[in-house]
């Protein structure tokens, strides 16, 4: 590699690692005020440890060691579905109205990979394209600005327009300013890569108490906090975050305890950072696929099929638990082992679009060729 393709790939990096484009422009005046968060909670959520049916007959006798350390803490929602007691800022939201849920949701992916069931959902197509998200779909429909809190660019947000950057905390050494005053001497010719070097100094500063903490891995609260603040000091119109860790094949109840209560935190430290724009806000929580309604011999639960999908934020019509519930009767089990799904994910997510964003129909079939929207009013 010559010394020049060298310093333009690499220099920028310096600072956040990617080199930024100019949908992370610090003059936010032109920006959307309508903002979409897509979180991807990597693993496998166990929808039924998350939004619990206290009212299915079946529910205790399929997974009696699971519900009874948390049954007398549940937090109601309506129609006898309960929340987990870890989601105290989500239960919150919910009686604001600023927070729903819909149960027994899927993907059409219908086997166990979390890779496959991932980049499906992420593709938000029949068939996984590997270079096509749904997000970035939407983002070009939109003509908005997208953000990846990542290393890469993830699969949801990968497409042909280019407003969309990613950041992610470096735990590189600090460069010394005078290194970047240099870069901007040796390529003042070269006005892309000075301005792409001058916007990542600009999100340093914004950026810089994340940045110093250099020993360990960023958690969620972090990476959610600064979300919400790049959301509102850019061109950002919408940004994706993701949470691993869901995947509970064994000891379920004390993982999931810690995993929720981590989800919530982050949450409200999105919700503290995003400020004013938390009213023009939408967030919207899934996962690959959800997980069997038998416990198994390690007090945990196998890769399953439906889900639920939590949307919340300041914009969202909320106070309810939408979806129909298929029921966790033997008979009514998937493949006599899952919740069985009774929705698309898709048509939630479209629905969304086109009541938060605009999207018409012929935008809607850009972004899900194949996907009805549902009908109900969702913000």
């Amino acid at each position: 590699m010559k010394r020049r393709e060298f310093l333009q790939a690499t220099g920028a990096g310096i600072i956040l690692l990617t080199t930024s484009t100019p949908a992370l422009s610090n003059d936010n005046s032109s920006k959307s005020n309508k903002k979409i968060v897509w979180l991807m909670l990597r693993g496998a959520l166990d929808s039924l440890h998350t939004v619990v049916p206290t009212f299915d007959p079946h529910l205790i006798e399929h997974r009696a060691n699971l519900v009874n350390p948390i049954k007398d803490k549940l937090l109601p929602l309506q129609q006898g579905f309960a929340l987990h007691p870890a989601l105290s800022n989500m239960h919150n939201w919910y009686q604001q109205k600023q927070m729903f849920a819909v149960v027994a949701v899927a993907s059409p992916y219908r086997e166990r990979s979390h890779f496959s069931a991932q980049d499906l959902l992420e593709s938000g197509l029949d068939t996984i394209d590997h270079e096509s998200g749904w997000l970035a779909r939407a983002i070009k429909q939109k003509d908005a600005n997208g953000l990846a809190i990542a290393h890469t660019v993830p699969l949801s947000l990968r497409g042909d327009q280019t407003n969309v950057s990613t950041w992610y905390p470096s735990y590189l050494p600090d460069a010394e300013s005078d290194l970047y005053q240099r870069l901007m001497q040796l390529h003042q010719g070269d006005e892309k890569f000075v301005s792409s070097l001058e916007q990542g100094l600009a999100l340093r500063n914004q950026t810089n108490d994340m940045q110093q903490d250099k020993k360990s891995k960023a958690k969620f609260i972090q990476l959610a906090k600064h979300c919400g603040e790049l959301l509102v000091n850019t061109q950002a119109d919408c940004a994706m975050l993701e949470m691993g860790g869901w995947d509970t094949h064994n000891n379920q109840v004390g993982r999931l305890d810690r995993q929720l209560k981590e989800l919530d935190d982050g949450l409200a430290a999105l919700r503290t950072a995003l400020a004013a724009e938390w009213q023009n806000t939408v967030v919207i929580i899934a996962t690959e696929f959800g997980r069997t309604v038998k416990v198994n011999g390690t007090n945990g639960t196998d890769h399953g099929t439906a889900s639920a999908l939590l949307v919340t934020g300041g914009a969202v019509n909320g106070g309810k638990v939408l979806g129909t519930w298929p029921g966790l009767a033997p008979e009514n089990l998937y493949q006599n082992r899952d919740l069985a799904p009774t929705t698309d994910s898709r048509s939630w997510f479209a629905a969304l679009l086109h009541q938060h964003w605009g999207l018409n129909a012929a935008q809607l079939k850009q972004v899900f060729p194949d996907v009805v929207p549902v009908s109900q009013r969702l913000v």
